[in-house]
């Protein structure tokens, strides 16, 4: 009987030892997932810090998080405007079935192009003197044709009798033989002022009707 126990003492270390290999195995097997994983994000995270980290001060952090909240601080209602705009302009010329072909916007992008080479420069320099895209830039004149094209000719008028007024109220002397030129630049300023005016009108206009819900307060 003795001699059965000992001989089924064997087997028995030989069913417990691979299951504790395989135990052992599946930890270890974890143990270098974990690993991997912790370097994949240390990696990730060195590559893009530029999405977390704004700068450092002598090994001191300034997060990005912190940059937006400074800014959001200081201009957050005015950046909230600039959006909150367009959407009401769109929508509106979506009602309206208003749209600016490519032609328009094209021949508007030009006419800026020309005015700015003619002052020695360029869109494309501008636009990197501001940190803006191309992109964002066709947008907003897409926007601002659209806007226009809600406005009237009544609207933006200037009368001969308006610019001789101007000129009588601001004492303004212009030299002989540049009076037609003086005159036309003045009607093409009163008219943009005009313009501004009404766009500014037909802004309040739309917020007032839509239906704006703030989630945050600036």
């Amino acid at each position: 009987m003795e001699n059965n126990i000992e001989t089924m003492q064997p087997s028995l270390a030989q069913e417990v030892a691979p299951a504790e290999t395989k135990k052992h195995k599946i930890i270890s097997a974890k143990f270098l997932v974990i690993i991997a994983i912790v370097i994949i994000i240390g990696a990730l995270g060195f590559y893009f810090k530029g999405l977390f980290v704004a700068a450092t001060v002598n090994g001191s952090l300034i997060s990005r998080y912190a940059v937006i909240a400074e800014l959001e601080r200081v201009s957050g209602a005015q950046a909230l405007d600039s959006l909150i705009i367009p959407k009401l302009i769109d929508n509106e010329a979506r009602k309206k079935g208003i749209t600016i072909s490519g032609d328009e916007l094209n021949a508007e992008i030009k006419n800026i192009e020309d005015q700015i080479e003619a002052r020695g420069g360029t869109l494309d320099e501008m636009l990197a003197a501001q940190n803006l895209s191309r992109e964002y830039f066709v947008k907003q004149i897409a926007t601002q044709k659209k806007l226009e094209k809600f406005i009237t000719a009544d609207q933006t008028q200037v009368a001969d009798s308006e610019i001789e007024q101007y000129i009588k109220n601001n004492k303004i002397k212009i030299s002989k033989g540049e009076e037609a030129e003086y005159k036309n630049q003045l009607k093409e300023q009163m008219r943009q002022q005009k313009l501004s005016n009404a766009a500014m009108a037909l802004i309040d206009s739309l917020r007032s009707q839509a239906k704006i819900k703030y989630f945050i307060k600036y």
